[in-house]
């Protein structure tokens, strides 16, 4: 008798705790299924949806003026939509919040190579280097080395920048080519064709990168 009233107490019981755990599931999925999925920048941003990204930052600072990660993403999307000028005071508010931060630093590097400020890109850039050598944007920040310095003529300094650009990304078509010019420039004829040979085989259909490898040819076969 004692047995079969203890494994009713304990049914009753397991009942009791059936219906405490319904009544939690019922309570919660109201409010689960009233919550809206919060927006993200960074998938935004990934996506190519660059204005909806803006916004969304933009938010999120207002809401949040330490937000370090909003003003990274902020400024990835300004870049992008050539709006330097508007990026500019975000990146140097993201500065405040962390002096140190590799991606603020690159961005400050991007706005000022895109703003034709070569020497100041240059010293945000070799910054960038110095704090994160292998970083996720090094291979930009030694592409833009390299362009910086075929802007300034010094063309042995961007053959080494671009160099090192492909070593860490050896798939880009348009590097190759870059480094090919400089090459070229530099009077390094045979490196040159062979740069930009690499190019073409990435990519057959580069106008720049035949053109260059036909006057590279014609130049050596004149010496």
């Amino acid at each position: 008798m004692a047995i079969v009233l203890c494994m009713k107490k304990n049914q009753e019981m397991h009942l009791s705790h059936k219906g405490t755990y319904l009544g939690l599931i019922l309570f919660l999925i109201p409010w689960g299924f009233g919550f809206a999925q919060r927006p993200d920048a960074l998938v935004e941003y990934r996506n190519g949806n660059y204005e909806q990204a803006v916004s969304i930052c933009i938010d999120e600072i207002a809401a949040n003026s330490y937000n370090l990660d909003a003003h990274v993403v902020l400024c990835w999307s300004l870049i992008r939509l050539n709006r330097y000028q508007d990026a500019l005071p975000y990146a140097l508010a993201g500065r405040s919040l962390s002096r140190y931060d590799p991606r603020v630093i690159e961005i400050l590097g991007e706005i000022s190579y895109y703003e034709g400020r070569n020497r100041e890109a240059l010293q945000y850039f070799q910054e960038y280097i110095n704090f994160a050598p292998e970083g996720t944007r090094i291979e930009t920040v030694y592409y833009f080395i390299g362009e910086i310095y075929i802007r300034l003529g010094r063309f042995r300094h961007a053959d080494i920048a671009l160099s090192t650009a492909v070593y860490w990304q050896p798939g880009n078509a348009n590097w190759w080519t870059r480094l090919a010019y400089a090459r070229e420039n530099a009077g390094d004829l045979s490196e040159a064709i062979t740069a930009y040979e690499r190019a073409l085989s990435l990519n057959a259909q580069l106008g720049d990168a035949r053109r260059g490898l036909t006057r590279a040819r014609q130049a050596l076969g004149a010496r």
